[in-house]
């Protein structure tokens, strides 16, 4: 194989999200966690809106977004979003255009789940299925211990909204267009990529940059 054949073949496996990658881990660079605008500008900023435009994230620009979400902050191995008794129990599933992954904190990368496209079981709104990235915010009750069902579901409910909230802080600093969503087919979605009983499909957020 000649040379130039290999460096094409790297350009289009870069093409996705910028670098290239085996088929079940995508390395995400490492986070900027010293610019941004100041809180009280972001809070002031922050809001939702379900117009966005057909521009894809940046690699480092997804990296920024997820660990804002949930990265991890400490080394402890503890997060940027709280977590009740540390249960550490929300895995942000990432869907795009390529196909869905789930996040990985410790590893700061993203684990490829299904090579397709299932941004419209994301959500039961129209736009859904064109914005470069949907998040979905899916719980794990069997990392939640002995806690009862109903302590599940409202501690699960909470940490997915913090996560969530840390989104919206970022996009409202990076310029970033986004809304939460609790309107989806959670049985549909859970079906497409394979959850467990006892995984919990809580919200979803759709991210990309404003419509002009």
């Amino acid at each position: 194989m000649s040379k130039f054949v290999i460096i094409m073949i790297l350009i289009l496996m870069t093409s996705s999200f910028g670098i290239a990658q085996d088929a079940n881990n995508i390395q995400l660079p490492k986070p900027d966690t010293t610019g941004g605008k100041p809180l009280m500008q972001v809070l002031n900023e922050r809001h939702s809106t379900r117009d966005f435009s057909a521009d894809t994230l940046s690699l480092s620009t997804l990296s920024n977004l997820l660990w804002a979400g949930c990265g991890v902050n400490r080394p402890d191995g503890k997060r940027t979003a709280p977590s009740a008794m540390n249960n550490q129990e929300i895995d942000v599933y990432v869907a795009t255009a390529h196909g869905v992954y789930v996040y990985d904190p410790a590893k700061h990368s993203l684990v490829s789940v299904i090579s397709k496209d299932v941004r419209d079981k994301t959500g039961v709104q129209p736009f859904v299925k064109d914005v470069p990235v949907d998040l979905v915010y899916v719980a794990d009750y069997g990392k939640m211990g002995k806690s009862s069902e109903s302590d599940k579901e409202i501690y699960s409910a909470a940490d997915a909204a913090f996560s969530a909230e840390n989104v919206y802080l970022f996009c409202a600093s990076a310029g970033l267009a986004t809304v939460v969503r609790g309107s989806i087919d959670r049985d549909a979605f859970g079906k497409e990529i394979g959850l467990r009983p006892d995984q919990k499909v809580i919200l979803a957020q759709s991210v990309g940059y404003p419509k002009k």
